[in-house]
């Protein structure tokens, strides 16, 4: 990444609340990617909370970094690192990694942002944080595609419920902006979870699973809604690289995450 590159993405994230970078990663490295996904998400749906709601057939679950082989990969990729540092600053920190799998049945959610704005963005309009995806899927047009509303990440209404969904009577400026999304496997999209968007209906009889690398400027506050920890001995394997952005917990025992990032909006859909 030139100097150029990351102020392009970077304007890109600001002027329309996403930016992507196509073929980061092989093939290979994005299935390996879902294999893990998958065996994480049978292990959360096993256990009380493991998974949580996002709508109907539609669930999130956080994991911790050594739960992904490709975890130092994707925190060290330049891309990466260029976008973090461009919008986020070179003290950025990493405070979420987690996936969302729309399985069939998936029904379209409303629209909405994933937490309210902060008061540093309402007041400076600065973005203090960064939502990482990578797909461990091709995406189809049946199977549910992402759809994002460009440009509406300083959208700033009294009438949102809980200060993260827009009224029905918004809805016409979503539609007529929306974009839907077809990433395919290694490709990688930055966005700001402030911009509107929505999961759309799954017709298909596949899952989509996505992985959210969250991101935080100094002074966020996204990491209070996670868990992220390592043990020790993953610590020791890390880059100083990834060490000076990690700042989590370090423990000699991982304990499976009960997820607290609940959006009671999402858990009936669009109804």
């Amino acid at each position: 990444m030139t100097p150029v590159d990351a102020t392009r993405a970077r304007d890109e994230i600001y002027d329309q609340g996403i930016t992507a970078c196509k073929g980061a990663f092989s093939v290979e490295w994005a299935d390996a990617l879902r294999e893990d996904m998958e065996t994480a998400f049978a292990e959360a749906l096993a256990r009380p909370d493991g998974a949580v709601g996002r709508g109907p057939h539609r669930y999130y679950v956080e994991i911790h970094p050594e739960q992904l082989r490709g975890f130092v990969d994707l925190v060290t990729h330049p891309w990466v690192t260029a976008v973090c540092e461009a919008v986020l600053g070179p003290a950025y920190e990493i405070v979420e990694l987690g996936f969302d799998v729309p399985l069939a049945g998936a029904i379209n959610q409303p629209w909405h942002r994933d937490f309210p704005m902060p008061e540093i963005t309402r007041s400076e309009r600065r973005l203090d944080s960064l939502a990482f995806n990578l797909t461990g899927v091709d995406t189809e047009e049946d199977m549910g595609p992402f759809e994002i509303a460009p440009g509406t990440q300083f959208d700033d209404e009294p009438a949102f419920g809980h200060g993260m969904f827009p009224p029905k009577p918004f809805y016409p400026r979503y539609e007529e902006r929306a974009v839907r999304k077809y990433p395919k496997r290694g490709d990688i999209s930055a966005r700001s979870a402030l911009t509107i968007h929505r999961g759309t209906r799954n017709y298909s009889q596949k899952s989509r699973p996505v992985l959210v690398l969250g991101v935080d400027a100094p002074g966020g506050i996204n990491g209070e809604r996670h868990d992220t920890a390592v043990t020790h001995g993953f610590w020791e394997t890390l880059p100083e690289q990834v060490k000076q952005h990690l700042h989590c917990p370090i423990v000699d025992k991982l304990t499976p995450i009960t997820q607290k990032h609940t959006i009671e909006g999402l858990v009936m859909g669009e109804a």
